[in-house]
Formats: structure tokens, C-alpha cells, sequence
């Protein structure tokens, strides 16, 4: 099989394409993002939520919490994006050679790292 070149700038790589802005980074602005943007991920969003925060007194899990939904979030409010890290995953599962497999996991990588580092506006 041979290797097919991987380039994806992000959001700006299709000018004609618009994606809604970074919320406020704070869980509530964020859900609210969710929500309209992004509806399908609100059922696990909120699941999420309540299992790991919930009513809880200690609020140590949020950052964690926060960079987890944050990242999935400006991932999914840009459909193309959403399907190029799909199609890397799906090819690097499927390559037969290492190499290949490697190089495509670390560019999926460098698009998430991308996608987290993404600030409220952007």
C-alpha cells in the first residue's frame, strides 16, 4: 500500500468554511457549546459531568474534566476536522506497515495537541 500525504491545517485550511469560536473556557459556557454546536456530544458530555463531578466538594477533577471536553469539542465543532482525524485513525489501524501507521498516529496526535491548545474566541 502506499502511504498517502497527511496535511491538514485546521480550521483555516478551507477558507469558505466557518467554525464557531472557542467558548469561555469554563464548564458552563462550554455545555453551552455543546449544545449548539455540537449536540451529539452533550448526552456523554453530561454523563460525564455527573459521574465525575456531579455534586462533588472536591473540585480537583475539572481541569481534567475541562481539557478532556475541550479538546473533543473544538475537534467536533469542525465537521471536517472531525472526519480527517477519523480517516487517520481508520488508516492507521488498518496499515500494514509500521512506519505508515506511526507517522499517521502522530499526526492525529499533533492535531489533538492542536485542537487542546485552542484559545476561547479562536
Amino acid at each position: 500500500m502506499t502511504a498517502q500525504p497527511v496535511h491538514f491545517d485546521g480550521p483555516g485550511d478551507d477558507k469558505a468554511r466557518r467554525v464557531p469560536p472557542m467558548p469561555e473556557r469554563t464548564p458552563q459556557a462550554l455545555r453551552l457549546a455543546i449544545q449548539e454546536h455540537a449536540p451529539h456530544l452533550l448526552p456523554d458530555f453530561e454523563a460525564h459531568w455527573r459521574r465525575s463531578i456531579g455534586d462533588a466538594f472536591n473540585l480537583t477533577p475539572v481541569p481534567a474534566f475541562m481539557r478532556l471536553w475541550w479538546t473533543q469539542y473544538a475537534i467536533s465543532r469542525d465537521p471536517a476536522l472531525d472526519a480527517h482525524l477519523h480517516e487517520l485513525e481508520a488508516r492507521a489501524s488498518s496499515s500494514e506497515d509500521p512506519e505508515e501507521s506511526a507517522r499517521l498516529l502522530a499526526e492525529y496526535s499533533r492535531l489533538r495537541r492542536a485542537a487542546a491548545a485552542v484559545e476561547p474566541g479562536q
